[in-house]
C-alpha cells in the first residue's frame, strides 16, 4: 500500500511543474551555445539558490515576481528583470571570462601564502552555529550502469569544537532505491554526509597547497579578470615531472573581504598517467575525482551554497574488476543563525542515506535547488517503476 501511494505522491508531483509560476532557466555560452553547468541562480526575492545541471537547466516556481542572479567563476554575473522571463522555458546567454585578456597578478606574497591567508579568515569568518538545510542527491554507478539512487531533505546543524567545524544530521524526508541484485559493500554507497560537511568547513580540499613541500608540487599563478575586478583567481597547477596523484586547483575569493567563493580540485590528467596500476586483490586505482563547493557572502553571513564531488574508480574484487563511479550533489535550501532544538532521537548517526529507511511527505525534490537532466529523470523513473 505504502508503495502505491508513494508512487501516486511521485507522478502527481511532476503535474506541479506546468503552474503558470514555474520557469525554466536554460543557461548557454553565447559563443559555442554550450549548455553551462554549476551556474548558481539565485532567486533575490525568496534567496532560493538552484544550480544548473549539465543541460544548464534550472527549474522552479514563485508566487510572484522576483529578480534573478546568476554567477558562475568562468562567465560575467548577470541580473535577469522578472519581467523578461515571460516564456515557461527561457534561454539566457553567459558571456565567458576565459576568452577575455587575464592580467596576472605579481604580489610580494608567494601565492601558498595568499592561500593560507583566505583559509585561515574563511574559516573564522563562516557563520558557524548555524543550521542548512539542503537537498542532497546521489548516483551509484556499477560497471557503467546505474545501480543505486538517494536523495533527501536534510538538516546540518553546524557548531564549534575548539578548532574544528561538527555537524549533527537531521534527516527531515528521503529516498533510496537499487536497480541491482549484486551484492556491494556497503562502504561503497555514497559520501559520509557529517564527514562532507565538515570538511568543507574547514578547506580539506586545500590541504596539499597548505604544506610546505607544495612550492616544489606545484606551479602558482593570480590572476584577475579586467572586468570583474572584484573576484580574483588562484590556480595551482602541478609542476612537470612529479610521480605523485595530484590535484589542478582553482580558488575564486573575494579581493576585499579575503573570503573564499569557490574551490575546483580535479585530479590531474597528467599525474594519472604516471601513477602505476595496483594489481592486487582489493586494491583501487583511481580514474576521476572532482571536487567543488562555492560560498556565498549575504551581509554578514556566509556559509556554503553547493557542492560536487564525484569519484571513479576500479577495484579488484579478486575473481573481477568493478568500476565504481559515485556522483555526489548538495544545494543549500535555507540558511538560518537561529539557535534550534531536536531530540536526540532525531540525529541521523549512519554514514549515508542509503542506511535509512523512506520517509516521504511532500514532493521535496521539486523545490531542490536541482533540477534533474532528461537521462537523471530517466533513470529515477525507472527506478521508482520497478518497485
Amino acid at each position: 500500500m505504502k508503495k502505491i501511494l508513494f508512487l501516486i505522491l511521485f507522478f502527481l508531483s511532476f503535474n506541479v511543474f506546468s503552474q503558470n509560476n514555474e520557469r525554466t532557466l536554460i543557461l548557454l555560452d553565447s559563443d559555442s551555445n554550450v549548455p553551462i553547468e554549476d551556474a548558481v541562480v539565485l532567486v533575490l526575492k525568496t534567496k532560493q539558490v538552484l544550480m544548473t545541471n549539465k543541460e544548464g537547466t534550472v527549474v522552479f516556481e514563485l508566487k510572484g515576481g522576483s529578480n534573478v542572479k546568476v554567477t558562475h567563476s568562468s562567465y560575467l554575473p548577470l541580473n535577469i528583470k522578472w519581467a523578461s522571463l515571460n516564456q515557461p522555458e527561457n534561454i539566457i546567454y553567459l558571456k565567458s571570462k576565459l576568452n577575455r585578456l587575464d592580467d596576472i597578478v605579481i604580489t610580494k606574497q608567494h601565492p601558498q601564502e595568499i592561500v593560507k591567508e583566505l583559509v585561515d579568515n574563511s574559516i573564522k569568518r563562516l557563520s558557524v552555529p548555524a543550521r542548512l538545510k539542503a537537498y542532497s542527491r546521489e548516483f551509484f554507478k556499477l560497471n557503467g550502469a546505474y545501480a543505486y539512487f538517494n536523495d533527501g531533505l536534510i538538516n546540518f546543524q553546524l557548531y564549534r569544537d575548539q578548532k574544528k567545524v561538527k555537524s549533527i544530521l537531521l534527516v527531515e524526508q528521503n529516498r533510496s532505491f537499487g536497480l541491482i541484485d549484486d551484492e556491494i559493500s556497503s562502504d561503497l554507497l555514497g559520501y559520509n554526509l557529517n564527514v562532507m560537511m565538515e570538511k568543507y568547513y574547514v578547506f580539506s580540499a586545500l590541504r596539499p597547497l597548505l604544506d610546505v613541500k607544495s612550492k616544489k608540487k606545484y606551479s602558482f599563478i593570480v590572476k584577475v579578470s579586467p572586468v570583474n575586478e572584484e573576484y580574483n583567481e588562484i590556480l595551482a597547477i602541478p609542476v612537470e615531472g612529479s610521480d605523485e596523484l595530484l590535484d589542478d586547483f582553482k580558488i575564486v575569493y573575494d579581493v576585499k573581504r579575503k573570503l573564499i567563493i569557490e574551490v575546483n580540485a580535479e585530479v590531474s590528467g597528467i599525474s594519472l598517467a604516471k601513477v602505476e596500476e595496483e594489481t592486487k586483490k582489493g586494491s583501487k586505482n583511481l580514474i576521476r575525482s572532482v571536487f567543488k563547493t562555492n560560498y556565498r557572502i549575504d551581509l554578514n553571513n556566509y556559509y556554503l551554497v553547493s557542492s560536487k564531488e564525484e569519484i571513479n574508480y576500479e577495484i579488484n574484487a579478486g575473481n573481477e574488476i568493478k568500476n565504481i563511479e559515485v556522483l555526489n550533489n548538495l544545494v543549500t535550501t535555507n540558511f538560518n543563525i537561529q539557535n534550534f532544538t531536536y531530540k536526540e532521537s532525531d540525529v541521523f548517526k549512519d554514514k549515508t542515506l542509503f542506511n535509512i529507511k523512506n520517509s516521504i511527505l511532500t514532493d521535496y525534490w521539486n523545490v531542490s535547488g536541482l533540477t534533474p537532466t532528461a537521462k537523471e529523470l530517466e533513470i529515477i523513473n525507472k527506478i521508482i517503476n520497478s518497485f
